[in-house]
């Protein structure tokens, strides 16, 4: 079992908690900083805490940055709150400017996810009171490095992301979704409750897919990792399998705009039925596929007929747009869609022949 993907329920009265791997790490990350910070009687090791809960971000790279990031900024907070401490005192009116400036010098510098730490520091740093100043803010900054390097720490040995086995997971969730809704969309089954239901799910996963394959993709070209052929093939279909769900979601757009204001015979609609039934069969014998649990050699998708039945079908409502505009977009889509699932078919071919 894989805990890194697993999140652990927790039942408590009529209420179920998820602790997902993210919350585990920060509690883990926040408790450890805190008790390296009392192991060397440094004081206020909350703010490690606090630093420990900001530098959590969801892939490794981001979190290194958000390190690098919290470090240069908090450095310049620091450094403006002792400037305007010795020049100008530290009464309410000085903090409130001295905020105003450390804000400004962050949003310039590109630095926005840091300002919150930032700004505790800078309060921290002029609350401080005598010819202490100096040993103040260089503690504060001791603390903080401890609090963000523990996060890194615990990002990179708890837990690691897995995104590949997330995103795989995620696509299979999120076709389950998409092929109910497609395959009910022509015989309008399903109640609009439930539709609205299992269609929020489904946009819902497919942002989250988005996220999932931007950290991969981020973390792949930021952290200079080295790509071989294989590893390029396989983030093609990532991006293809993403596509694919993406072109889906928009032909489940047009149906539902299009397809029922517009004007067609009993056998036309039976005609969309069976080929949206047709396209998802062959959507999910292509992730099956992709995760080797097909055949080798074995498919009994006559694609080729598909495509020119459809383009047959294009090019009368081509004939007869005035009529047909509607028909002829949900048709259009269609199309696109299955040129989507023929290339991604293609490019697993090429994956699994390597």
């Amino acid at each position: 079992m894989n805990l890194s993907l697993c999140p652990i329920l927790f039942q408590f009265g009529g209420f179920i908690i998820t602790f997902g791997p993210r919350i585990l790490k920060t509690g883990l990350a926040v408790a450890l900083s805190i008790y390296i910070c009392s192991l060397m009687h440094l004081e206020h090791a909350v703010f490690a805490g606090v630093a420990a809960i900001l530098a959590i971000q969801p892939s490794v790279y981001r979190t290194w940055k958000q390190m690098v990031d919290q470090v240069l900024a908090n450095t310049i907070g620091a450094s403006v709150s002792l400037f305007f401490i010795y020049f100008f005192g530290d009464n309410p009116a000085i903090i409130g400017f001295v905020i105003i400036i450390v804000i400004a010098i962050s949003l310039k510098l590109k630095l926005q996810s840091t300002i919150s730490l930032t700004l505790v520091t800078v309060l921290a740093v002029m609350s401080a009171a005598g010819s202490e100043d100096l040993y103040f803010a260089l503690e504060r900054f001791y603390i903080i490095l401890i609090g963000t390097c523990t996060a890194i720490l615990i990002n990179l040995l708890i837990f690691p992301p897995k995104y590949k086995k997330s995103f795989v997971q995620l696509v299979e969730t999120t076709f389950q979704n998409m092929s109910l809704l497609i395959r009910t969309a022509i015989s309008n089954e399903l109640t609009e409750t439930s539709y609205q239901e299992y269609s929020k799910n489904f946009k819902k996963d497919i942002k989250k897919l988005e996220e999932l394959f931007q950290l991969f993709d981020e973390e792949r070209i930021k952290l200079g990792r080295k790509s071989n052929q294989l590893q390029v093939r396989e983030l093609l279909v990532f991006r293809q399998l993403f596509k694919t769900l993406q072109e889906g979601e928009q032909l489940l757009e047009n149906i539902e705009e299009h397809f029922f204001q517009s004007k067609k015979s009993e056998e036309e609609s039976q005609f969309f039925d069976e080929q949206l039934e047709y396209l998802m069969k062959y959507h999910e014998y292509l992730l099956l596929k992709y995760q080797g649990k097909i055949k080798e050699n074995h498919s009994s998708f006559e694609q080729e007929a598909l495509k020119e039945s459809y383009e047959l079908k294009l090019k009368l409502y081509m004939q007869n747009a005035d009529q047909n505009v509607r028909l002829l977009i949900v048709v259009s889509s269609i199309i696109d869609y299955s040129f989507h699932l023929r290339r991604l078919d293609k490019l697993i071919s090429q994956l699994n022949h390597q």
